[in-house]
């Protein structure tokens, strides 16, 4: 008998009676309503015009669903979506009989790559401010919405964790097992909380804020260092291959690691922002 497991069996979503709210889509309108309100406390107290935000919002959500999706076919599932194309940015499948999916397929590597170059054009379009002004001050959001995703992935029993081979764990019913594993997202979106305070507490209450590149390093080697330990009690992801020991997500956290270090000690007080 499984005493400390948790049978895990939610329901889709919330049904509201013309249509269903989906868990995973209700994370991430919380994570971008959210978002926006942490910048806008960051603008007011920069003396950022509150008005810029709106053109930060659609880049960002832009670049988040654009460059998640995008990092997840060329990542982990490009043997199959190089020949079906058409399905990359539609809610269906064609083969082996059509199919209405949803969005489903997210990487966050994608997501990350998006963001940096959805910052350069905000920066080049919108704010006269230095590109990693910019990124020293989103990743603060970032880190909140990081920690939504992955319960609304919980929510949907996916992404899940290896077995436990105790009786501890979450039993992932939807997917009709009767053993428990290791729930994965929530050990990510806890330590994703854990960095957000630790963004949030270095940009208020510190002197680091004025250092371009720390808080973007800082949260570069925070985040991709947890996912880089959480991976090894993941199950594999699409074309997840194992080399040297490490899988895919792993490999494609380190460069993210490096670039962080990198970003931290080289990090500055401009003379002017």
């Amino acid at each position: 008998m499984l005493f400390n497991a948790i049978v895990w069996n939610p329901s889709e979503g919330l049904d509201l009676g013309f249509f269903t709210l989906h868990y995973y889509s209700l994370m991430f309108l919380i994570a971008f309503g959210l978002g926006w309100y942490i910048m806008k406390s960051i603008y007011i107290k920069e003396g950022i015009a509150v008005e810029k935000l709106d053109s930060l919002f659609i880049y960002t959500v832009l670049a988040t669903l654009i460059g998640a999706r995008l990092g997840h076919v060329i990542f982990y599932d490009w043997d199959y979506f190089q020949h079906h194309l058409l399905e990359i940015f539609l809610p269906v499948k064609f083969e082996p009989e059509f199919e209405f999916t949803g969005f489903r397929g997210l990487a966050s590597h994608g997501a990350a790559i998006g963001i940096i170059i959805a910052m350069y054009l905000y920066r080049k379009n919108v704010l006269d401010k230095p590109v990693l002004w910019i990124l020293d001050r989103v990743v603060i959001p970032v880190a909140s919405g990081a920690i939504f995703i992955r319960i609304g992935n919980f929510m949907n029993s996916e992404i899940i964790g290896k077995p436990t081979n105790s009786d501890f764990g979450v039993i992932f019913q939807k997917l009709g097992e009767t053993f428990p594993r290791h729930p994965a997202q929530l050990y990510e979106s806890f330590c994703y909380l854990i960095i957000f305070l630790v963004l949030w507490f270095t940009y208020w209450k510190t002197d680091k804020k004025h250092r371009l590149g720390y808080l973007f390093g800082l949260f570069l080697v925070l985040l991709w260092t947890v996912r880089f330990f959480v991976e090894f009690l993941k199950e594999p992801q699409g074309e997840n291959e194992i080399v040297m020991g490490l899988n895919t997500g792993q490999w494609l956290s380190i460069p993210f690691i490096i670039a962080g270090f990198y970003f931290m000690f080289r990090s500055v007080k401009p003379t002017t922002v």
